[in-house]
């Protein structure tokens, strides 16, 4: 793929796992991929084997909030595609194959289910998703756009809807939608495949509604072997019904305290529903719900407790339950290829993974006894970090050993100066460590005599905080107005310190906060001056305060807000401070006199969130490399930006060759551009830092060529130079400057023009295949 070797990415994830609380999951068809989605907006692909066992693959970045939803988006066996929707109404297309996110989208509402439906267009298939929520009515989106096409909606009672399953029919075009509202009403819709083809339609209104009294429904299945049941799992019941005219087969109340989660048809006589504890049952279906059978529908218009009742086969259940903090979630995949397995998949919120195996044919329970069936397999990503050697390595485990214990001290705060070439670790004992990144880097990577070495890399600890660090800020970074000495710290100690980077002096602390430090901020520039050199410090007690780094004292302190703080915005022309909460509330602070302005909710604090969007210019990303921006121009195939960029690296090397010349100077100028960048980051808010390390490929090679054409080259010198009195001028010296940027200017020139070609070629294969 062109442009994989530009920017090399490599995660020190340390010796604990990320934390992944399950919150949605999915098995594609092919039986070979697992994709887990938790509560911290994270997803999770498994390879699963043909000998059912689970091995983690990747993690994905990409969702701000708790997935909700997660489901396939092709059919197709080349491509795999699936879609993720969380809770603030993101949505986001990802490749199974190398987990690159294609497409993104955030609409104003929260799905909480989705499901694929493609039909044909000729000999083309295309794919749309019906997602369901927190609104009232069915919203059809194309599979490969994330663009709402159009939405099936409801003349009769309109309200949201809790489930709904699609039944394809065999025979015609037309395809049944079939859904069951919040309040107990199954509705019907229609569709086709000229529907489908429309874009920007009229609404679709329902062709029947009819009410089946299943309050609180948390699914429905259709049944594919028989084409003629219809599976609602609600609460504290589950029902079959006819699905042509939906009169009631059987139902099924719960025991005690025990509430249904879900179900689905394991065979044509045979469900499985499961529980919010993570228990699974298995049921056999009795005559009278068998199309094929002489007794179907024999039990309708009957009172329950006169019918025959489904008889309990398994149960399925993990013995060594640990606390939970959320329910599991619990869902049921059959092969549609090669392998035909039946699994019964379950993800809780330890992050565990369990599978049963379903066989394809189940001996009758002996009188008043139920029979269990055994997990197949489970793993989590603990496991799989447990059983690597070397294990994981963390970015300064060498320094943060603990006496007596395995663990080192967890990295609970990052930020790394490319200026200085350092990277500063905040601990959870209340240390700082700052280090050289390039030297950290090599101890964790790299094995050798290094490793052995007590203290090493070299470093140092800042003392001040008595508790872990929870933020760090080196405020020159981001704007250039700042003293480039000052580092500044928040912990959960309440408190805010400012260090001198460089003698690592404590220069001042501030207590002003009552509660621990989330997050510090720099205001942006066109601040009053007196704002300038202040920074914006947020708490866990609600309060946001504006601290002078040049005046050591705090000039404003809000702390009149009643939910947690997600937002800060800026008003800079008008003066004014914006803080957005959690429930939806923003507070306008004036920020001369410290005064709240107004407190608003509703359209009108998303109007002032927006507007302070506008006011305020997009800052830059930091993480922005020139690598990236050639990895485009080559993608693009753009040969004049390939040229423009070329040329500036050239010229700019050449102006460093001839400065050096000119100072007269025997040593090349390194190359300015770092080579190396590390981002750190977090899954939740209790695990340590993750750090990825960003390698600048090309940036290495044009630096390792400075340094080795730097270095004198003993075939040019002579004895007679040898000889020469120290106070002599070398007329040669000169020469040999120009020479050896000449010889460089050249290397650096061949090894561009090699790499334009690589990837150029490289882009024309993968078009041939």
């Amino acid at each position: 793929m062109a442009g994989n070797s530009l920017v090399l990415p490599i995660v020190l994830w340390g010796p604990k796992a990320p934390t992944h609380c399950i919150s949605a999951l999915l098995v594609m068809d092919d039986l070979a991929t697992i994709v887990t989605g938790c509560h911290d907006g994270q997803i999770c692909l498994w390879d699963l084997t043909l000998k059912i066992e689970i091995i983690p693959r990747a993690l994905l970045f990409g969702h701000t909030s708790s997935i909700t939803c997660i489901s396939k988006a092709n059919a197709g066996s080349d491509k795999q595609y699936v879609v993720s929707a969380s809770e603030n109404g993101e949505m986001c297309l990802w490749d199974v194959n190398d987990g690159r996110c294609i497409e993104f989208t955030k609409l104003a509402c929260t799905h909480t289910g989705i499901q694929f439906y493609q039909f044909n267009v000729g000999t083309q298939r295309e794919g749309r998703l019906l997602c369901y929520g927190h609104y009232p009515e069915i919203l059809v989106i194309d599979a490969s756009s994330l663009e709402v096409l159009y939405s099936l909606v409801s003349k009769i009672s309109p309200d949201w809807i809790s489930s709904l399953s699609i039944i394809r029919s065999l025979r015609t075009q037309e395809d049944t939608v079939i859904g069951v509202s919040v309040t107990g009403i199954l509705k019907v819709w229609i569709i086709t495949a000229e529907i489908s083809r429309m874009q920007d339609t009229e609404p679709i209104f329902e062709e029947e509604s009819k009410p089946i009294y299943c309050l609180n429904c948390q699914s429905i299945s259709f049944c594919t072997y028989t084409q003629q049941s219809l599976l609602v799992v609600c609460s504290k019941y589950w029902k079959v019904f006819d699905a042509g005219d939906f009169s009631l087969l059987c139902s099924v109340s719960s025991e005690g305290d025990q509430s249904w989660t879900g179900g689905e048809f394991v065979d044509a006589d045979k469900v499985v529903i499961w529980t919010e504890d993570g228990s699974s049952f298995i049921y056999l279906l009795p005559s009278s719900c068998l199309p094929a059978s002489e007794s179907f529908r024999s039990n309708v218009g009957k009172a329950i407790e006169n019918s025959i009742p489904p008889l309990l086969y398994n149960v399925l259940d993990w013995k060594d339950k640990s606390l939970l903090i959320c329910p599991p979630v619990t869902r049921f995949f059959y092969g549609r290829r090669e392998p035909f397995h039946k699994l019964l998949i379950q993800g809780d919120s330890s992050g565990r993974l369990l599978i049963w195996c379903i066989p394809e044919t189940i001996d009758l329970p002996q009188k008043d006894t139920v029979q269990d069936l055994k997990v197949t397999t489970s793993s989590c990503l603990q496991d799989t970090f447990d059983h690597l050697l070397p294990r994981p390595a963390g970015i300064i485990d060498q320094l943060s050993t603990q006496p007596g214990k395995e663990e080192p001290l967890k990295v609970t705060a990052s930020v790394y100066i490319p200026s200085h070439g350092r990277l500063v670790c905040g601990r959870e004992d209340g240390s700082i460590v700052i280090v050289p990144a390039t030297q950290t880097a090599i101890v964790q990577l790299l094995q050798g005599e290094h490793m052995l070495r007590r203290g090493w890399p070299p470093h140092r600890t800042l003392r001040g905080h008595r508790s872990k660090v929870t933020c760090l800020l080196y405020p020159h970074q981001v704007a250039m107005r700042y003293d480039q000495r000052y580092l500044v710290s928040g912990g959960v100690d309440f408190s805010v310190i400012i260090w001198d980077i460089n003698s690592g002096e404590m220069k001042h602390t501030f207590c002003v906060h009552g509660g621990e430090i989330t997050q510090l901020v720099v205001p942006p520039e066109n601040c009053s001056s007196r704002v300038q050199y202040c920074i914006c410090s947020v708490a866990s007690d609600h309060s946001v305060g504006l601290l002078s780094l040049r005046d050591k004292k705090c000039i404003m302190l809000a702390s009149r807000h009643l939910f947690p703080i997600q937002v800060i915005k800026w008003r800079p022309s008008d003066d004014y401070l914006v803080v957005g909460c959690s429930d939806g509330s923003v507070y306008v602070w004036q920020m001369d006199t410290g005064a709240l302005d107004r407190c608003v909710m509703g359209i009108t604090a998303i109007e002032i969130l927006n507007a302070c969007d506008e006011a305020v210019p997009a800052a830059v990303d930091t993480l922005s490399h020139p690598a990236v921006n050639l990895k485009q121009a080559m993608t693009r195939r753009s040969l004049t930006a390939l040229k423009h960029m070329a040329h500036h690296k050239l010229q700019t090397l050449a102006t460093n060759l001839l400065a050096s010349e000119a100072a007269d100077k025997g040593a090349l100028p390194k190359y300015s551009h770092n080579a190396l960048m590390v981002q750190a980051m977090k899954t939740n808010l209790i695990d340590p830092d993750i750090h990825i390390l960003f390698f600048d490929v090309e940036a290495l090679i044009i630096q390792l060529l400075t340094e080795e054409a730097s270095r004198p080259n003993p075939t040019l010198i002579s004895p007679e130079s040898l000889q020469k009195a120290p106070g002599s001028t070398d007329k040669s010296s000169s020469f040999l400057t120009g020479k050896r940027a000449a010889v460089l200017f050249q290397q650096v020139k061949e090894t561009i023009k090699e790499n334009i070609k690589e990837h150029l070629l490289d882009d024309d294969e993968d078009e041939d295949d």
